[in-house]
């Protein structure tokens, strides 16, 4: 996990605290929540449950309520406690804490199984800092995603090595054909990437780039349409080609890599030497 400092933090919850994020398996592989480590606490015992969505002054959760969880929760007047563990890659230890909360509601899951029920979670207390930032760097990235749709970052040695992107090991899949490519800047919304042979006729096919992470060699795949290609001065038998995202389908992990770039110290060094005058405005702006 990326460390935050006190000020991103405090500006996380300032902004975020009422957005909720659904715990797909996007996100939760994003996240490395650790789904078997999660419970509701409630007078001494804990009972294991689902988190369905979180935010930063409450939750929706997925209980089973035919077993003595219900008679728990009327004895302590709907307070609970929120157990939530994530995986961390740089630790034996999971990272685990607790967040006291009241029920404010309950809805059936549905019919087929009579037994589940959503739980409406309000906290008691703003919660740690850790689940301020998990969830605060989540909606940075889908609001930057959105805002900053077409800044593209040239990739370099330095900048691929900041974003912890392996950028001498990426393929792009056309049509289901695997091609080994060279990428030259990536965005929120697309890439630019180099192949070798003809590439005017693969412009409208479907494509998917596959890029390596460096700290954990793990493959993410984003989902492309070839928009156009270029061709490269000198060179017949390489091209350039336009890869346009789908934007529904963007891995988070992409998004958490792109929007951590962007969001770092490395990132304003490089647009300062561009515009002298842009990273004294950004800083005025925040």
């Amino acid at each position: 996990m990326a460390i935050s400092t006190s000020q991103q933090i405090a500006r996380y919850y300032q902004q975020y605290s009422d957005v909720d994020v659904t715990f797909t398996k996007d996100v939760i592989k994003a996240t490395l929540l650790n789904p078997k480590q999660v419970y509701l606490k409630c007078t001494g015992y804990q009972w294991p449950i689902v988190v369905y969505s979180a935010s930063m002054t409450g939750a929706k959760v997925i209980a089973n309520m035919k077993t003595s969880l219900s008679e728990a929760i009327k004895k302590s007047n709907n307070m609970v406690s929120l157990r939530l563990s994530f995986l961390q890659r740089d630790k034996s230890d999971p990272l685990s804490f607790f967040v006291g909360a009241k029920i404010a509601g309950y809805t059936p899951y549905g019919q087929e199984k009579p037994e589940l029920y959503f739980l409406t979670l309000t906290y008691t207390q703003r919660p740690p800092d850790d689940l301020i930032e998990i969830l605060g760097r989540l909606i940075d990235a889908n609001t930057s995603s959105a805002r900053r749709k077409e800044e593209r970052i040239p990739v370099t040695a330095d900048s691929a090595r900041a974003m912890g992107l392996n950028h001498k090991d990426a393929m792009v899949y056309i049509d289901g054909v695997p091609r080994r490519c060279i990428v030259r800047d990536v965005s929120f919304g697309g890439a630019k990437v180099v192949i070798l042979g003809l590439a005017k006729f693969l412009v409208n096919k479907q494509a998917n780039l596959r890029l390596t992470l460096t700290e954990t060699d793990e493959e993410v795949d984003v989902p492309a349409t070839v928009v156009r290609f270029e061709a490269v001065e000198g060179r017949s038998d390489i091209a350039a080609l336009a890869l346009q995202f789908d934007v529904e389908t963007i891995p988070m992990k992409y998004k958490l890599m792109i929007s951590g770039f962007l969001n770092s110290n490395k990132a304003r060094t490089l647009r300062n030497q561009e515009d002298p005058g842009q990273t004294q405005d950004e800083n005025e702006s925040q």
